[in-house]
């Protein structure tokens, strides 16, 4: 009975000590950004997934006409001129689908 006590002890203690930590300790934004969702030091380096179809299909769902130029950086950034606000702008999505302009 006394071990069963102590291992109920020690479960009760382990999961407060869990629910302490922050639910995201490192600030990071998920691998997929949503809409509503970004992260403010994008664009992030890191492999992409997106195909160049995608990419683009991605950048005009935010907006943005007239991509061209679509390529694929070293750092896995997808860079492109498009126009948005009939401005001509340099745009980027990187990995976890955050669009910038530069």
């Amino acid at each position: 009975m006394k071990n069963l006590v102590i291992a109920g002890a020690v479960t009760l203690l382990s999961t407060v000590a869990l629910a302490q930590q922050p639910a995201n300790p490192t600030g990071e934004t998920p691998a997929v950004t949503t809409p509503d969702s970004g992260n403010p030091t994008a664009p992030v380096a890191g492999e992409n997934s997106f195909t160049e179809e995608q990419a683009k299909e991605r950048i005009e769902a935010a907006g943005y006409t007239a991509v061209t130029g679509l390529m694929l950086d070293s750092q896995g950034v997808w860079r492109a001129k498009a126009t948005k606000g009939g401005a001509e702008v340099n745009v980027g999505l990187d990995y976890q689908g955050n669009i910038v302009t530069q």
